[in-house]
């Protein structure tokens, strides 16, 4: 190949918009490799035809993709990468969205006070016996995970038949959303004294939860949707520390009233922390 017919890296960079130690970091990692490299000099020369890629590589760049991906993305064909941006471009988005919203909720608490936003209570739960379908994984997961369990749930409820004790709820034993995963557990109640359900299948099990004192509080419509609910956790969880009263199981999430659809303004769910004074006497 003739010198002629390559561009030198300085120019190569001005054309691609790429500096010249940038174009030398994608070389180290196999991203963008030079046409020719002069053996005496080191000097790097690219073709003209790879214009384009360097283009394509600033671009993903200004678009977050890590250089391992950005590397993946360039062995696709225009139809594959084309979707697999406009997949990117709706998680960006979808990020975006939550974002905005955990920011106004987040002026709206600072403004108002979380205790005006969320008023906490405290009631006495009682024992239930309970269908559980459980799994680990992230919010992203999630809304998939819980349609389809509570298909199920309900599917073997449907058979025994039981009786439902009360609405359905979902426990959280740790932190769940896009960089955390913990176990997930959706639980359908159903009279313990009626009924009990046999032949369960596989990944359903039935489980008995005590008796137990719960801070609560209510969310209703767009204030009930990821990720804004999360400041309503934060300012239950805030208030059990304030009281002086300890954590005494996984958060739950009780669907007073679903309409299955995760922003309608009917939506109505609580929020449920067991709590117990820690100096209480114990059994």
């Amino acid at each position: 190949m003739e010198k002629h017919d390559l561009l030198p890296i300085g120019q190569f960079s001005q054309a691609a918009g790429l500096s010249i130690t940038a174009l030398r970091h994608y070389d180290a990692g196999g991203v963008l490799v030079p046409a020719f490299v002069d053996p005496m000099s080191g000097y790097r020369y690219f073709r003209r035809d790879q214009v384009r890629t360097a283009q394509t590589i600033r671009a993903l760049r200004r678009l977050d993709v890590p250089v391992e991906e950005v590397r993946r993305l360039l062995d696709l064909g225009a139809a594959e990468l084309s979707a697999a941006l406009r997949t990117r471009l709706h998680a960006a988005e979808r990020r975006l969205a939550e974002q905005r919203a955990t920011a106004h909720d987040l002026l709206d608490r600072l403004s108002e006070g979380a205790e005006m936003t969320h008023r906490v209570t405290v009631r006495q739960g009682a024992a239930e016996r309970v269908l559980v379908r459980a799994a680990t994984l992230g919010n992203s997961g999630l809304d998939a995970f819980l349609r389809d369990a509570y298909q199920e749930l309900y599917a073997a409820a449907g058979r025994g038949p039981l009786t439902f004790a009360g609405p359905a709820f979902i426990r959280f034993h740790g932190v769940c959303d896009d960089e955390n995963e913990t176990l997930v557990e959706a639980c359908l109640p159903f009279w313990k004294d009626g009924a009990q359900p046999a032949g369960l299948p596989e990944g359903i099990t039935v489980r008995d939860l005590p008796e137990t004192a719960l801070a609560c509080t209510e969310v209703q419509g767009a204030a009930a949707a990821f990720p804004r609910i999360l400041g309503a956790y934060d300012v239950v969880a805030g208030w059990i520390a304030e009281h002086g009263f300890a954590f005494a199981g996984p958060v739950r999430l009780i669907h007073r009233r679903w309409t299955g659809t995760p922003d309608s303004p009917e939506n109505l769910l609580e929020i449920a922390w067991p709590i117990e004074d820690p100096g209480a006497p114990r059994d």
